[in-house]
């Protein structure tokens, strides 16, 4: 058995590769600063911003992406408050818009929301699906927030979606992975016949064992948000995150043990000097 330590392969989202699997969010801080050290702590490449042109400028004016590094980090624009396919497409094309004109390369991306209702923040099905249709027809390369359902996951991969990304539990609930049966489905349904399809946990995540049982699952990255800008001490959760995804995935690609109802020692029991006798 060789002893070198493999390396984890990146991140492949399309046409776009990173060596960091996890995906921060840049809402919720209490301040830009603060936001800006977070990402540089959980050493993403990625990061979501939401495009709608208020949500760009805060109350004293200053704009977000003035506090992120565009030749270090790539955008992924998102649709985030969007309630049907038609305002999701508008936004999407708004991001692409920003972006290009700023030279970034996640013009050509979207991370789609099209949200269900403001309690549960879940995606509606139907009009993701309606949405996904339209951008893949307008080039673009969509990631799609999904309810965890295996069957609309595979849908909307045959509708053209570059990654599904099921969600944990409902966006900033902090709850984790509620149901890792269905994940563990969707993992299977998206990857048979095409094992690099990259598969995304998105919302719920609370903290770092949250991401390490995500990426040991076998999902491809996570993305987040909440968990950090939401946390006590940000910047040392933004460092938590990190290691913990990078963690996640070198079990998964390790092979955990099987679980036994009963113990198995692990000290050899040949050539021990005297059996104990039974006890009961």
């Amino acid at each position: 058995m060789s002893t070198t330590i493999e390396q984890p392969a990146g991140l492949s989202l399309g046409s776009h590769q990173f060596e960091s699997r996890l995906i921060v969010g840049t809402g919720k801080y209490t301040t830009l600063e603060l936001m800006k050290d977070c990402l540089d702590a959980s050493a993403a490449e990625v990061v979501t911003v939401a495009v709608r042109r208020e949500r760009l400028v805060d109350k004293t004016g200053r704009n977000i992406l003035d506090f992120i590094d565009l030749d270090r980090f790539t955008i992924l624009p998102n649709t985030a408050g969007c309630f049907s396919a038609e305002d999701a497409v508008r936004v999407a094309r708004l991001g692409r818009e920003i972006l290009q004109g700023l030279e970034n390369p996640g013009a050509d991306w979207v991370k789609l929301e099209v949200l269900g209702d403001t309690r549960t923040l879940l995606p509606d099905p139907v009009a993701t699906l309606e949405a996904t249709r339209q951008l893949v027809a307008d080039g673009f390369q969509v990631l799609c927030y999904s309810t965890d359902d295996p069957m609309t996951a595979l849908r909307l991969k045959e509708a053209g979606a570059t990654s599904v990304m099921p969600a944990g539990s409902p966006i900033g609930s902090g709850q984790g992975i509620l149901n890792p049966n269905n994940i563990r489905i969707c993992l299977e349904y998206l990857k048979e016949n095409d094992p690099d399809y990259p598969v995304i946990v998105d919302a719920g995540v609370g903290t770092a064992s949250d991401v390490a049982i995500a990426m040991e699952l076998g999902c491809d990255g996570v993305l987040l948000n909440t968990g950090i800008a939401g946390a006590a001490n940000p910047l040392l959760m933004a460092t938590a995150m990190r290691d913990a995804c990078r963690a996640g995935r070198a079990a998964w690609q390790a092979g955990r043990i099987p679980r036994r109802l009963y113990a198995t020692a692990s000290s050899p029991e040949v050539g021990v000097i005297a059996a104990s006798a039974k006890q009961g």
